[in-house]
């Protein structure tokens, strides 16, 4: 075997719902894998207990195949000051997890040189050097899904901004004196009109329906013909696109890669989300190069590798 695919590093992904990890080497294959639950309603403590025991199941697979394992790489929900691998703020999702030194609990726990970014920007990391980013040199990451988030990438490299705070469009204002709830809590926030659980609650309000009814129902609906769920996609669609015309126009990307469980409803909800991106009135940024992720749920454990890998180098 060569050098490069002798090298690994742990790559974890710990998520409201779930927490991955998987052995991953310099190419960003993923040669083995876990999932657990994140237990979030027990508090930091759980959340970090199943990291840990995570963490160390993959050691010990590494071990037993004699896999050399250099470092770990986390992405994690919550914005993360990247020079201390602390938790600078997460919302309710995580509880307990704002303030947390997660590199350093999981370095002492693991023995590894441990590093942490967000699981957007981890996201981001894996599409730009695996996946439908190849080849460019400025982009932006958009991940649509139960929750809306962003990421840039400027030379191989995740801009963060000052305050760990770029790449943060869930927040965009897109409605002043709107009554949506964003998941900060907040109203008028892109979020709260453009994400799966957004489009279902239009659905749900155009049809005057009360039960419970998910974005994989809503879409079906659509496929008949219902001409309230086709109104709610097609709503929430557009409005991301002409907010992210506005954002391209700040930022100029090279390229707008796309990915989260959203744009998987395919023609159905792409077609108005391109229309309406595309109709930005500057020239330049409305002939941006579209893309749709390619790594699916790998994306954020692939970039967590490229992390650790990058970050243990230097």
């Amino acid at each position: 075997m060569s050098e490069l695919s002798t090298d690994y590093v742990l790559a974890l992904d710990i998520g409201g719902t779930k927490i991955a990890a998987a052995l991953v080497n310099r190419q960003g294959a993923i040669i083995h894998r876990l999932i657990r639950p994140t237990r979030a309603d027990l508090g930091a403590p759980a959340i970090l207990q199943t990291t840990r025991e995570a963490g160390r199941e993959m050691l010990s697979i590494a071990n037993r195949y004699g896999l050399q394992v250099s470092a770990i790489g986390i992405g994690t929900g919550g914005q993360v000051d990247v020079d201390r691998g602390r938790i600078a703020y997460a919302s309710d999702t995580l509880p307990g997890w704002s303030g947390l030194p997660l590199a350093n609990e999981v370095e002492t726990a693991l023995g590894l040189p441990t590093f942490v970014d967000n699981d957007v920007n981890a996201v981001a990391l894996g599409e730009h050097h695996f996946g439908a980013g190849r080849g460019y040199q400025a982009a932006l990451y958009i991940a649509i899904g139960t929750g809306l988030g962003g990421a840039l990438v400027q030379h191989g490299e995740i801009w963060r901004g000052a305050t760990w705070s770029a790449g943060e469009i869930c927040h965009l204002v897109v409605d002043y004196d709107g009554t949506r709830r964003c998941s900060c809590g907040a109203t008028g926030h892109l979020e709260a009109y453009t994400s799966g659980p957004a489009m279902t609650q239009r659905y749900r309000e155009l049809s005057g329906i009360r039960e419970p009814v998910d974005l994989k129902a809503v879409a079906a609906y659509a496929r008949q013909g219902d001409s309230h769920a086709l109104s709610a996609i097609a709503e929430g669609a557009q409005i991301l696109g002409i907010a992210l015309g506005g954002v391209l126009n700040v930022f100029d990307p090279e390229v707008l890669v796309i990915g989260g469980g959203v744009p998987e409803m395919g023609d159905l909800w792409w077609r108005h989300f391109e229309t309406s991106l595309r109709a930005n009135p500057m020239p330049g940024p409305a002939g941006v190069d579209l893309r749709r992720a390619e790594l699916g749920t790998d994306a954020a454990l692939a970039g967590a590798a490229w992390l650790a890998f990058t970050s243990n180098q230097r």
